[in-house]
C-alpha cells in the first residue's frame, strides 16, 4: 500500500507518519530530509530542490513498493500534480493508495508548533509562518477521497482513525458484478 500525507508545514503530518510507519509497519519516505541532503551535497538552494525532492522520494518509494514493502510519504502534497504523483506510481505497483491531510485548526497552536520544532535535519531551515501562510494560499482544493486528520486532537485518537481509514483502503469492498 502506498499511503500519502499532506498538510502544511508543522501541521503534525510527520508525527501520524512516524507513528503509522511503527504502528503497520512501513517504510516512511520524507521529502524534507533529501531535500536537505541535496543542499548538503552542494545542489544550490536556487535549483528547483523541492521538486527533484519528491522525485527522489518517488524513485525510493518506487524500489520499496517493488519489494512488497508498503511506503508512506511524508510531504505537504499542496497541489494536484503531486497527488496525481502518487497515484500513477500505486496504480504501476497495482496497490492501493491511500490519502490523509494532517490539518491543525488553530492557527495559534499551529504558528507556535512551528516556532518551537526543532526537528534536526542537518542543512533544513524551517520555514518562517509567513512562508507557511504562503503556502496554504497556494493549497489546491482536494478532488479525491482522503482521511483529514486535525493534530488539535491527540495523537492516539488520530492513530486510531487513520489506521481505521487505511484498513478498509487496503481491503476495499469487492463489487457484487
Amino acid at each position: 500500500m502506498l499511503i500519502a500525507m499532506a498538510g502544511l508545514p508543522a501541521a503534525g503530518k510527520s508525527s501520524v507518519a512516524e507513528e503509522l510507519g511503527r504502528a503497520l509497519p512501513a517504510a516512511v519516505v520524507s521529502v524534507d530530509p533529501v531535500e536537505a541532503a541535496m543542499w548538503r551535497a552542494g545542489v544550490d538552494r536556487g535549483q528547483p530542490t523541492g521538486l527533484a525532492a519528491y522525485l527522489v522520494a518517488e524513485a525510493v518509494a518506487d524500489g520499496l513498493l517493488a519489494l512488497g514493502q508498503s511506503v508512506i510519504i511524508d510531504a505537504v502534497n499542496a497541489v494536484a500534480a503531486a497527488r496525481q504523483q502518487w497515484r500513477t506510481l500505486a496504480d504501476r505497483h497495482r496497490v492501493p493508495v491511500a490519502f490523509i491531510e494532517v490539518v491543525c485548526s488553530d492557527l495559534r497552536v499551529h504558528q507556535q508548533r512551528l516556532e518551537r520544532r526543532s526537528r534536526s535535519i542537518e542543512g533544513f531551515e524551517e520555514p518562517t509562518w509567513g512562508a507557511v501562510q504562503a503556502r496554504r494560499a497556494e493549497y489546491e482544493p482536494w478532488t479525491e477521497h482522503r482521511l483529514v486528520l486535525d493534530s488539535i486532537a491527540d495523537l492516539a485518537s488520530n492513530m486510531a482513525k487513520a489506521q481505521e481509514y487505511l484498513t478498509k483502503a487496503a481491503h476495499p469492498p469487492q463489487s457484487a458484478f
